[in-house]
């Protein structure tokens, strides 16, 4: 067993608590991971604020980080100690009927252990103070180890910055991929981006490699507009600068609408928003943002009828265990952006003042 700091969420609503923490070896198919680096995304905040139907706590959140294999269990042959790799919210197993289909990522092999917070034999590995602690997405890398289903890791180059690909284990992978792989833009087609956050911005990098001719970014702070053209949005704008709708607004400045539509903020109304801005027979719109428990979504029925599609993503249509090195070669390549996600790194322990720059918009 090892004794560790992580962050635990106690109970919902509450800041995260510094602890040290117990985390027993792998079993069979596991691996204990020493995590060097994780990243904050609002999907941690949207459990720990107690809107997610599957949070369940004490908990140790974090599924964007990247570390160090320090022992596999029994069974384990993809990855061996000193390894250097990404924990995996989305598993690949490679023989349920999900890997095997090419049209989906979405292996179901752990997701109803992983939905309730525990390793595949139903079990934790985390303690604290006694207490039984829930793992997180299957990865719970707010912890300095954690424990990962073997099918749930991804053995990455030796030389990548720790600290820079773990972004690749949610945010910018979601994003790029929702372009690429679920929208599949087009060379020369229009874009809308609604939300400028990192998933946000991803996606207009997918965008951009795709060749699409004009990347419009949306979003109520203006302090994100010069940020996204850096990353190849083409202009930027708020909805509160005008009295009309934004779905009429984005029709008007595009004859008829964009082509592609992507909502990246999670908000209901948006997503009707990025649906109806889409052109008339042919607009794609796809919902990145993931939306609060038992909310849903709505529009008019002839606005698919007259040819719109709606779509959904979840990490970007990645494949993970096969595409997440390969995203990681192209960064290492300098064809993908990784390093200007980065706004602030912070030690460990000032966690909750990394959630307040997420929330500030910082």
């Amino acid at each position: 067993v090892i004794k560790c700091k992580a962050a635990v969420a106690w109970e919902a609503g509450k800041p995260l608590s510094f602890e040290e923490v117990e985390v027993a070896p792998p079993k069979a198919h596991e691996v204990r991971i020493k995590i060097v680096a994780s990243a904050v995304c609002h999907t941690d905040s949207y459990t720990l604020s107690g809107a997610d139907p599957e949070g369940c706590f004490p908990v140790i959140l974090g599924h964007e980080g990247a570390g160090i294999v320090e022992s596999v269990g029994e069974g384990v042959t993809k990855v061996k100690p000193g390894d250097t790799v990404i924990p995996l919210y989305i598993p690949q197993c490679g023989e349920c009927k999900f890997c095997k289909n090419p049209k989906t990522n979405l292996c179901q092999k752990i997701r109803i252990t992983q939905g309730k917070g525990l390793m595949p034999d139903g079990t934790s590995r985390f303690t604290c103070k006694g207490k039984q602690i829930y793992h997180f997405m299957g990865t719970s890398t707010f912890s300095e180890y954690t424990v990962v289903a073997d099918i749930s890791v991804a053995k990455i180059d030796a030389a990548a910055p720790l600290d820079k690909v773990c972004l690749l284990g949610c945010g910018v992978s979601t994003g790029y991929g929702a372009a690429l792989n679920t929208a599949k833009v087009e060379p020369g087609s229009t874009c809308a981006i609604f939300g400028l956050g990192a998933v946000g911005l991803a996606v207009i990098m997918g965008c951009k490699t795709a060749g699409a001719s004009r990347i419009i970014g949306i979003d109520l702070n203006k302090d994100k507009f010069a940020k996204a053209k850096e990353f190849g949005a083409t202009e930027c704008i708020s909805p509160q600068d005008f009295k009309k709708p934004i779905q009429e607004v984005l029709m008007e400045m595009t004859d008829g609408g964009v082509d592609f539509s992507f909502e990246c903020i999670g908000n209901v109304g948006v997503m009707r928003a990025a649906l109806e801005a889409c052109h008339k027979g042919w607009g794609v719109s796809v919902i990145v943002g993931v939306a609060g428990a038992g909310q849903e979504i709505s529009t008019r029925p002839f606005q698919l009828v007259t040819g719109r599609t709606w779509k959904g993503t979840a990490f970007g249509g990645w494949k993970s265990v096969d595409n997440v090195p390969k995203l990681v070669n192209d960064y290492m390549a300098r064809k993908i952006k990784v390093d200007e996600f980065v706004t602030h790194t912070l030690p460990f322990d000032k966690i909750n003042e990394a959630f307040e720059l997420m929330h500030a918009g910082k």
